[in-house]
């Protein structure tokens, strides 16, 4: 047997393999210790491509108190019950149809929070609510356009989600240093 035939300078260059299409450096490295994902990031597929969820808690007159990010495919609940968990015990939560589940109800009487939720049409029993209170909840809504001003939040440039959670303070930062 010759040796030389399996030295790697005598390997002949010209030799073709198919990889369907790709070249053959063209995929991501398929190592384990490699992060792949957009989980991790706070990136999530729906209906409208891939998505990010920005949850913020606010005090009566709109300033933000706290802030979590989660992929756009995940539901509304985790990022309320993380949320609750970051402040002190409010006396109210105001929060739309999204957030209406039992569970959460619950987890807000034990901590002496009055839930203002309107109720889900597909409720059976559906539960009563204090309306004039509700009317209070566009102070957030007012808190996100003033965020969403900003196209780096409203379009997320940012890839990861620690990044992309920073540029939120910061935006939140400068919305309310200059009221």
């Amino acid at each position: 047997m010759d040796g030389h035939l399996l030295r790697p300078d005598r390997i002949d260059r010209h030799v073709r393999i198919n990889l369907g299409g790709l070249h053959l450096h063209q995929s991501p490295s398929l190592r384990s210790w490699r992060k792949r994902g957009a989980f991790n990031n706070a990136i999530g597929r729906s209906r409208g491509g891939q998505t990010t969820k920005i949850h913020a808690l606010t005090d009566d007159i709109g300033r933000p108190l706290a802030f979590l990010i989660t992929p756009g495919n995940t539901h509304d609940l985790v990022g309320a019950r993380d949320l609750i968990g970051m402040i002190r015990n409010p006396r109210r939560l105001l929060a739309d149809r999204a957030y209406d589940a039992k569970s959460l109800r619950d987890e807000l009487a034990a901590r002496r929070i009055k839930a203002v939720i309107p109720p889900n049409p597909t409720r059976k029993h559906p539960h009563r609510y204090d309306k004039t209170a509700y009317k209070g909840r566009n102070v957030i809504e007012r808190m996100f356009c003033r965020l969403k001003d900003f196209r780096r939040i409203a379009t997320r440039y940012d890839k990861r989600a620690d990044i992309f959670l920073s540029a939120i303070l910061l935006a939140a930062a400068v919305s309310w240093w200059a009221n």
